[in-house]
């Protein structure tokens, strides 16, 4: 998945404002840190879709 599909998806379960804000303050259980902290070390955006799947009711269509 490429980053900018993930902020895509994101964004359209979240809304931009606030997705660009939860990405920051929510740390994600199963990865141990927040969505830009887990980019910012390399984490691949597929498994850290899917963390935020885990954490946030996700339509179907968008997993």
């Amino acid at each position: 998945m490429r980053r900018s599909d993930f902020w895509e998806r994101l964004n359209a379960v979240l809304g931009a404002e606030y997705a660009a804000s939860w990405s920051r303050d929510v740390v994600l259980p199963s990865l141990g840190d927040t969505v830009q902290g887990c980019f910012d070390r390399g984490e691949d955006t597929v498994v850290v879709w899917r963390a935020v799947c885990d954490v946030v009711d996700v339509p179907s269509m968008l997993r």
